[in-house]
């Protein structure tokens, strides 16, 4: 018989010891923490840049209007004086009437200014940048801005740098040309046109005699008709701004016929004022004769400046909010 073999059994698996288990667990966590921290910093990085940090494009706005504006001319750019308002001065005669209004009653009650303007020439309706930068993110008060080109009268605009899209066309001098969405034109003749951005080019729009364009939206008034569907628009795509419906403070610029405008500012976000959704606000506009009419940018932005004074209660706190642009009356 054969005698059985033996071998030593193998020796056990040592035990981890506790306080190699919570290193482990410690890397792990400050692993996790540092990834997190990374992502939060990438993504305030981001916010900063998107919606803080100036990018300017243009530094002295006058300057370049005064050049483009000699090159269409003819002028050289030694004969050529600039500021730091607006290169392109208005004549004396636009005709500026301000009227308070009460639309609705009760808790729905909204109060709105209404500016009924006749120019001798649109070229008395001119456009203004804050810091007289042209680029994304560059803002002041409206009625900073009104100061410091010598506005008699001002509203808010479109706050065209709170993105990079759209055709922005001011005092005659192309600034953009990225058609995005349903924009309003205004010709040297003083009529005014609502149409699409992305079916033509900024330059075709100058050569058709544009003055100003306006991206913001939507439409209101086209061809004397309240325009369908208005309550459904979203402005941008983008964080930050994809519904504008509700009752809100609100802008508007309307054309009764060439060379008479009305321009609209309605309070809201206070107890006094519940402010306007786009329906009504494009019944307000249809109410007051207008032919074609645009929503501007609205909320805390909507500010109507008259003589230096801010004629409305901005945002509900009577405070303004900084902005990009504003079209102004000398």
């Amino acid at each position: 018989m054969t005698a059985p073999t033996w071998s030593p059994a193998a020796p056990p698996e040592p035990a981890v010891a506790a306080p190699t288990r919570r290193r482990r667990l410690r890397r792990r966590i400050v692993g996790a923490i540092a990834v997190l921290l990374l992502v939060l910093g990438s993504i305030a990085a981001w916010a900063l840049d998107r919606f803080v940090i100036d990018h300017v494009e243009i530094a002295d706005v006058a300057a370049y209007e005064a050049a483009q504006q000699a090159s269409t001319t003819g002028t050289t750019a030694d004969d050529v004086t600039t500021s730091t308002a607006s290169s392109t001065s208005t004549s004396d005669g636009a005709d500026v009437t301000i009227t308070q209004y009460t639309y609705g009653t009760g808790d729905d009650a909204a109060t709105y200014y209404v500016a009924d303007v006749t120019f001798d020439d649109i070229t008395q309706l001119q456009s203004a940048f804050a810091n007289n930068e042209f680029g994304t993110n560059i803002i002041a008060d409206p009625s900073e801005i009104a100061e410091s080109v010598g506005a008699s009268f001002a509203i808010n605009g479109d706050y065209y740098g709170f993105r990079d899209t759209g055709i922005e066309i001011r005092n005659g001098v192309i600034y953009r040309d990225e058609g995005a969405r349903t924009g309003a034109v205004i010709y040297a003749d003083g009529t005014m046109e609502i149409y699409d951005e992305t079916a033509t080019t900024a330059q075709e729009l100058v050569d058709a005699g544009a003055w100003l364009t306006l991206s913001f939206g939507p439409a209101l008034v086209d061809d004397g008709e309240i325009v369908d569907g208005i309550e459904s628009v979203e402005v941008d795509t983008n964080v930050g701004n994809h519904s504008i419906q509700g009752d809100q403070p609100r802008t508007a610029i309307g054309m009764i016929s060439a060379n008479h405008y009305v321009f609209v500012v309605v309070d809201g976000r206070s107890d006094s004022s519940a402010g306007v959704t786009l329906t009504e606000l494009a019944e307000i506009m249809a109410d007051l004769g207008a032919t074609e009419a645009y929503n501007l940018d609205g909320g805390g932005s909507s500010t109507m400046v008259s003589d230096g004074q801010v004629v409305n209660w901005p945002g509900g706190s009577g405070n303004e909010r900084g902005t990009s642009d504003i079209l102004w009356i000398g």
